[in-house]
Order: C-alpha cells, then sequence, then structure tokens
C-alpha cells in the first residue's frame, strides 16, 4: 500500500518575521488563504487514506500541526526532538510504517512547496508508484524543469530513457546530482537542457529505502532502530530523545540517493514552487498593476514592485517606495529592498547571535 510521509520540520527562516520558531513558513498562509501544510494535507484527498498519511515535524509544533491536520490520526503525527535534516526523518518513518506494511511503500514530500494542479500530483505519484512496483530495488525523485538558471536549487542530471516510464513526462535514470551551484555554472545546466530541480519529492519501497540507509548509515540506522522498538513502549519519549539527538544530521540526497545505483527521475508534470523566498509570495498571489502584492491592508501610493505582508488590521503605506519588501508583526518589522531578501537569514543569525530570542 501507498504512504504519504509528509515532512514539516523547516524553520522557514527566509520568511522572518512572518515564520517563527513556533510558527514557521510550513504552518503560515503564504500562498492562499490556506497554510502550505494544509493544502500539502488537502492535495493527498483520494491518493491516500488518512490512516496512512503521516506527518514529521518537530516536537514543539505537534500542537499546532495537530490544528491545522485534524483528519490525520494522532498515530500519524510525528514530533522530532531535535533537528537532524531529512535522511534520519525518513528512515524513521520508513520503520514505522513497516510496523503494520511490510510491503509499504512511501511517497514522501515537503509541507512547503506550492503544486497545482493537484490532480497531476496524483497522477504522478499513481505513476511512479507503478514503476515502483514494477522495479522494486528502484528509487524514484522527481525533478522540475528550470525557468531560470537557480543557484538556491540543488539539480538532478538526467541520464537515459527509462522504459516503462510514466505517458506525460518520460522518466529517466539519474546520471548525477548537483548541489546548488554558482550563477555560471546553474546558467550552463539550463542550457545544456537535460538538468531539473531537485523538488524533493521521492516514492520507494520502505524496505529499499531502509536497506540503502543500512548500508550507508549503520550508525543512524542503529539509532533509529532502538527509537522503533521503543515506540509502543512507556519508554518511547525519553528512548526517542536521547536516540534521535545522538544521530549526526544528513540529507537524504547524501546519505543514499547520490550513491545509490538505481535512481530514476521524473519530470514534474505539475507546476512547482518551493516558495523560498517572499518574491515566491509575489508570484503565488499576483500583483496590482503597479507590481505590489500585498498581504493584508496596503495603501501604495506612487510606489512599485513592493511586496507587504501585515499582520491583523496594520494598515502599512508605503510612499513613493520601487522594489521594497515590508512585513510587518505584532513584535518585528521589516523594511527591505527585495534585492535584499535573501539575507533574511543573515538577520535571523545575527538576531540569535545578540540573544534576542523572543523575536525568533
Amino acid at each position: 500500500m501507498l504512504h504519504a510521509i509528509v515532512m514539516a520540520g523547516g524553520s522557514g527562516t527566509r520568511f522572518w518575521p512572518a515564520s517563527r520558531a513556533g510558527l514557521p513558513k510550513q504552518l503560515l498562509p503564504l500562498a492562499g488563504e490556506k497554510s502550505l501544510l494544509e493544502d500539502t494535507v488537502a492535495r493527498l484527498d483520494g491518493l491516500v487514506p488518512p490512516e496512512r498519511t503521516m506527518i514529521v515535524t518537530s516536537a514543539r509544533l505537534l500542537d499546532a500541526v495537530r490544528r491545522q491536520a485534524p483528519g490525520v490520526p494522532e498515530a500519524g503525527l510525528v514530533g522530532e526532538p531535535c533537528k537532524r535534516d531529512t535522511a534520519p526523518c525518513i528512515g524513521l518513518a520508513a520503520l514505522l510504517v513497516l510496523r503494520h506494511d511490510p510491503d509499504a511503500m512511501m511517497a514522501v514530500m515537503p509541507s512547503d512547496h506550492v503544486i497545482r494542479p493537484a490532480a497531476e500530483f496524483r497522477r504522478a505519484i499513481h505513476e511512479a508508484a507503478a514503476m515502483v512496483a514494477a522495479a522494486p530495488g528502484r528509487l524514484i525523485t522527481f525533478g522540475v524543469r528550470p525557468t531560470y538558471p537557480a543557484e538556491s536549487f540543488g539539480y538532478i542530471q538526467q541520464g537515459v530513457p527509462l522504459a516503462g516510464g510514466p505517458t506525460a513526462s518520460q522518466a529517466h535514470a539519474v546520471a548525477r546530482f548537483r548541489e546548488k551551484p554558482p550563477a555560471s555554472v546553474a546558467a550552463e545546466y539550463v542550457a545544456a537542457g537535460n538538468y531539473l530541480w531537485n523538488a524533493g519529492i521521492f516514492v520507494w519501497r520502505a524496505a529499499t529505502i531502509l536497506a540503502a540507509l543500512d548500508e550507508r548509515q549503520p550508525e543512524c540506522m542503529a539509532h533509529l532502530r532502538r527509537i522503533a522498538a521503543a515506540w509502543d513502549t512507556p519508554d518511547r519519549e525519553p528512548v526517542f530523545a536521547e536516540e534521535f539527538a545522538a544521530i549526526k544530521g544528513i540529507s537524504i540526497d547524501y546519505a543514499v540517493l547520490e550513491h545509490a545505483t538505481d535512481v530514476a527521475v521524473i519530470e514534474a508534470p505539475f507546476g512547482w514552487d518551493d516558495l523560498g523566498g517572499w518574491s515566491a509570495v509575489a508570484r503565488q498571489r499576483g500583483a496590482d498593476e503597479a507590481g505590489n502584492t500585498s498581504v493584508g491592508r496596503h495603501l501604495g501610493i506612487d510606489s512599485s514592485g513592493t511586496i507587504v505582508h501585515a499582520a491583523d488590521d496594520h494598515l502599512v503605506v508605503t510612499l513613493g517606495l520601487t522594489d521594497i519588501l515590508v512585513v510587518h508583526t505584532p513584535d518585528a518589522t521589516l523594511v527591505a529592498t527585495r534585492a535584499h531578501e535573501e539575507a533574511v537569514r543573515k538577520v535571523v543569525a545575527e538576531i540569535e547571535k545578540r540573544g534576542w530570542k523572543e523575536y525568533l
């Protein structure tokens, strides 16, 4: 059976001050009326039932996730005691689903991406699952056709086409994974025509990914197996906290995919945006005739290209401003040029350095 694993533990620092430790990016309605997590869970309707949905998040976010995903059973909510990247997250999820379904297949996805239309996403996942059923040892990832030479995404180089791949988007063997490149190299990838952005969406058998992790990350897996063994016992929480903290964090790409021999990439037939910064909000929400994007109350006079995100009923007025970002919250306000939006992470680091934890 197919199980959906939703990874919802990110911090979303590029969306500070709207995104905070207690209410990060994936729990915010950045692209529409619902939060990114709510949209992700809704996208699963018709793909997997709620009882085969698992949301892996931070322990501190469990209450907020419960409120936003009330249809997911309590057994499907996993709160990590600390952040350890995607490989431990996926490994633990695989161990937990295998307890009740030894033939489990996993569709693994982030909770903070915008994907439309949902029907195309579901169809693509079904096609990937059919490929895995035909080749049980295969690991499948999804890639997105690049529209510009992005420096903030990893890239996947397409290899030879695979027979029996999806009809709408031909599957290819993965020739190589490439890390986030400088602009000049990214431009070469786009010009080559056989590179895709790494979307971080995967389909595989739980047993297959566990075997790969056992081979490549035995120490990590030893900790995870001790956690899984204690899962249904009174010792679950203390064992989870101790063993998970002892794991060295590593991404699933580094841990497994870059070393595996049977990895396929499917070019996504759906629209995709990883919502990597405030300009992505403008892409998703659109702009007025002057190019201004507003979430909340904004009066723009002789202003163009501004992005304004205001909390509650607070009115933000921009006068004679161009390409400015304004994010207002009850206790912190960010004002920056849009050219500096990538530097918001530096702001968060500086606030942390100064010990102003109340703003994080």
